[in-house]
């Protein structure tokens, strides 16, 4: 049993592990920049130490800090949460060769996943069906268009490495793959420190499903069913299910059928801990490998509210080496459950940040609600990090009560000081196609396009 964690994170996800850690009767250490001194990770961990100026560059991404703090508090391993260095092999192998433990994926299992396109070669290596596009990444312009010209537009500009929607665009015909291209790569370059890229054919409005998967260092690997991410903007997710309502109502056999892709993915890459496998599925039922998001996500709650699983208890034992007590048989899904993201944000300008002193914070309750956040009245949202403030899950027999129970929470909930996305999700929740399940990546756009005419 581990006697102390350090966490490597901030916000909702770091008071979130320190929870389970509670639970378990494991010590925990948090670490924080200067513009977090007064997070409340930092007030509920054991102990808490400063690593550094408020730029991530100069805190939460700086290897040798981390190192630096976790060998003075000697702690037995580091879980790293999602975003930051969750998914950096090279931090990994560092804890290693340090003697911590790192709670999440193997180093050889990251560098077999190592971006969007070694992914994608495993995939189909492995007979998981991939959209068509390029081989690996394009090194010039002249490629890209030679992709374009096979696989015929529109198709994707998208970076090999990073997430959230950066270092992507669409083009559809020659004049904007060019631009895009060079776009994508700069954006690419300034967000992850790689300007690599490929193409691949794009697909009009699919819907975003992913599959969690969890596996331990003796080889066993479980799928804990889906997730629909589809109601995006910008390629970022704002809610999110399960189970997913396209899966449930029309093609309920492709949850065992992607379940078992992902696992055989994963099986390739001798994949250890928690990960994502994520996909695009069209609706005629057919399925496209996406990427591997090789840490836990920020929608596993609504995995854990279906399943009884809690996923953070399953890494921490998983890094321990405890085997998975379980068989894929053991897993099943009883009710259905609902997420809303909550950024401080003003969805009706674009989205623009809203960074601010929070002057009144109320978090909805009641039967089937739950709360993950790290805020406060009187607490400031720095600038310099995502703007998620926490997150609304609820649960119900069925959609309809978990739909129900959402826009009851929503309502009640009371965060003032800033602009938060709650008003946008409560109008969501409103529309009679989103009520039906009848959505895909296109809805947000087409629902803002429908609010300004």
């Amino acid at each position: 049993m581990f006697e102390k964690i350090l966490i490597a994170n901030r916000g909702e996800i770091a008071v979130r592990i320190i929870r389970t850690c509670k639970e378990m009767g494991i010590r925990t250490v948090a670490v924080y920049s200067e513009a977090d001194a007064d997070s409340m990770h930092v007030q509920l961990a054991d102990e808490a130490i400063c690593i550094g100026r408020a730029p991530a560059n100069e805190s939460y991404l700086r290897i040798d800090r981390l190192v630096s703090a976790a060998e003075i508090a000697d702690v037995d391993a580091i879980h790293p949460g999602y975003g930051f260095l969750s998914e950096n092999a090279h931090f990994a192998d560092v804890c290693e060769s340090c003697n911590i433990r790192f709670i999440g994926p193997s180093s050889r299992s990251m560098n077999a996943l190592l971006d969007k396109a070694v992914s994608r070669a495993l995939a189909k290596k492995v007979g998981v069906p991939t959209p068509p596009g390029s081989e690996g990444v394009v090194e010039n312009e002249s490629e890209a268009l030679a992709v374009a010209k096979k696989i015929g537009y529109p198709v994707m500009i998208k970076a090999v490495a990073g997430g959230g929607g950066r270092g992507m665009r669409i083009a559809h015909n020659d004049i904007s793959l060019i631009k895009g291209y060079h776009t994508a790569r700069s954006e690419a370059e300034k967000a992850f420190g790689n300007s690599g890229v490929y193409v691949e054919k794009y697909f009009e409005n699919p819907h975003h499903i992913e599959i969690q998967i969890i596996g331990d260092s003796r080889g066993n690997l479980l799928h804990l069913g889906e997730r629909d991410c589809s109601i995006q903007r910008r390629h970022q997710k704002l809610i999110e299910e399960t189970p997913s309502p396209l899966i449930e109502h029309k093609f309920k056999g492709l949850r065992k059928t992607m379940g078992r892709a992902a696992l055989r993915l994963a099986e390739a890459a001798q994949y250890t801990n928690a990960g994502t496998v994520e996909f695009i599925v069209d609706d005629q039922g057919n399925y496209y490998f996406l990427e591997v998001n090789k840490r836990i996500q920020v929608e596993h709650p609504v995995t854990e509210e279906v399943t009884g699983l809690d996923l953070i208890k399953l890494q921490i034992l998983v890094a321990m080496g405890e085997p998975l007590k379980m068989s894929q048989g053991d897993i099943h899904y009883r009710g259905h459950a609902i997420e809303c993201r909550i950024n401080a944000e003003d969805p009706y300008d674009d989205f623009r940040p809203s960074p601010g002193r929070i002057e009144m914070y109320y978090p909805p309750g009641g039967h089937g609600v739950r709360v993950d956040s790290h805020v406060y009245a009187g607490y400031t949202i720095p600038s310099y990090y995502d703007s998620m403030v926490g997150k609304v899950i609820t649960v119900g027999k069925d959609r309809r009560e978990a739909l129900e129970r959402m826009n009851r929470a929503l309502g009640e909930m009371l965060l003032t000081g800033i602009k938060t996305t709650v008003p946008l999700q409560q109008t969501i929740l409103q529309d009679p196609d989103f009520r039906r399940g009848s959505y895909s990546t296109g809805f947000l756009e087409q629902l803002m396009r429908r609010g300004t005419q």
